[in-house]
């Protein structure tokens, strides 16, 4: 999955709502699923990216 804008506005969203008033059960689990698609879509890009480099020996 992609990193999309509705993806982190909701991450911020229940991130300002535990901080302002609490998270339900449910909301909680919500935010737990949302950071874990996240982190995986930054772990994918991480590792996309140092796939793509080469190293050159200069003698």
């Amino acid at each position: 999955m992609m990193i999309n804008p509705q993806l982190l506005n909701r991450i911020n969203e229940l991130a300002r709502k535990k901080k302002e008033i609490g998270l339900t059960p449910q909301e909680k689990k919500e935010q737990a699923k949302l950071r874990q698609v996240y982190l995986q879509a930054i772990r994918g890009q991480v590792k996309q990216q140092l796939s793509r480099i080469r190293f050159t020996n200069k003698q």
